[in-house]
């Protein structure tokens, strides 16, 4: 009987949540749509050096701005304290100042409003009982993760304000693969709300499969390209498809002892990032052919060719990046491509997951 009651119980909750689908899921893609303006004006933040302007972290009294001349010659103060000013900014103007102030305050701004955006609602949701038997610890998970990742922040902001003029590279790849996770886990709970609760049962994912390998491959580009976004590693050798007329640089490997060089060597940075490029195109474009050649259902045929499209365009994008030494527009176009390109990569495994 206790059973018996426990599977009822169950079945009342997932009744009463099964009307909420959809303005649960609707919320969700707000949220998405929130992280990947984040992980937009962080590349904006990145490539301006607007990251080490705000040199304490407040978390609460940190939403409000400098307000007065005062309050704005007192941030200036601190800011002239760290390397950075010293042998990077040495005589920036306050108006100067300001405009590296704003991009850093915008950024961890919106991951306040991300926050609030994500957490509230849960709270209304789970008091109206409108969500799923069993998702209720999935999204304290990505809650406390959004958490996590402001911890992460000043974390790398930290590393950049005593004994270096920049973050360190591999606090800057954790922030940004923890920004695409987010991305990713918010998405996929986006999508399992578009599928009748009763139907996942027939869901099919495992971490063999390729739409999934894909996803993997996506997750350690935008690990590498961290690694090339902090050491500069997109104003060397920018010539494609060769590297200054050779396909494998004289200056590969440089840094001793050995290991350091694709965590701290540039050239490597840069090279390990078109390494991997070619083999997410390859490995998508053979997932495309395999779908097309086996007569798969529509919708994975159609979610199979968005993907080839999509990575095509980030390829094409990343090139023409690198051709023209990363200017501001291209550089924070091709950090936002990659976060919308994983989008489509989750969205395929989805798709193929449940059998479509």
């Amino acid at each position: 009987m206790a059973a018996t009651g426990t599977a009822n119980g169950k079945s009342l909750r997932a009744a009463n949540a099964a009307p909420w689908d959809r303005a649960v899921r609707y919320w969700l893609y707000a949220v998405a749509g929130l992280v990947l303006a984040m992980i937009t004006v962080g590349g904006a933040t990145r490539l301006t050096d607007s990251g080490l302007s705000i040199t304490e972290w407040q978390p609460i009294l940190g939403a409000i701005p400098p307000l007065t001349d005062a309050h704005w010659q007192e941030a200036f103060t601190k800011y002239k304290e760290i390397p950075e000013y010293h042998l990077v900014n040495k005589g920036m103007s306050l108006d100067a100042f300001k405009a590296i102030y704003w991009w850093e305050w915008s950024h961890r701004f919106l991951g306040r409003i991300i926050g609030l955006a994500f957490a509230l609602p849960l709270a209304v949701f789970w008091y109206l009982g409108a969500l799923r038997p069993g998702y209720l610890p999935k999204f304290a998970g990505v809650l406390a993760l959004g958490g996590l990742q402001g911890v992460i922040g000043w974390y790398m902001v930290k590393s950049g304000l005593f004994d270096r003029v920049d973050v360190s590279q591999y606090r800057l790849a954790l922030h940004l693969t923890v920004a695409f996770l987010i991305l990713a886990l918010v998405v996929w709970l986006a999508l399992e709300h578009a599928v009748p609760h009763e139907a996942r049962a027939s869901s099919r994912v495992t971490a063999t499969s390729l739409p999934a390998v894909i996803v993997g491959f996506i997750f350690l580009q935008v690990v590498l390209g961290a690694f090339v976004a902090s050491l500069k590693g997109g104003l060397v050798y920018n010539t494609w498809p060769t590297m200054n007329g050779a396909l494998i640089p004289y200056d590969l490997m440089t840094l001793e002892p050995w290991y350091h060089n694709p965590f701290e060597n540039p050239v490597m940075a840069q090279f390990n990032h078109r390494l991997v490029a070619y083999a997410v195109v390859l490995l998508v474009a053979f997932e495309a052919w395999r779908r097309f050649a086996s007569r798969a259902a529509g919708e994975v045929r159609v979610s199979a060719a968005l993907l080839t499209a999509g990575v095509l365009g980030q390829a094409a994008l990343g090139i023409w990046t690198l051709l023209e030494a990363v200017p501001l527009g291209l550089g924070i176009a091709h950090q936002t491509c990659a976060a919308i390109l994983l989008v489509i990569a989750v969205r395929h495994l989805h798709v193929v997951s449940r059998g479509a």
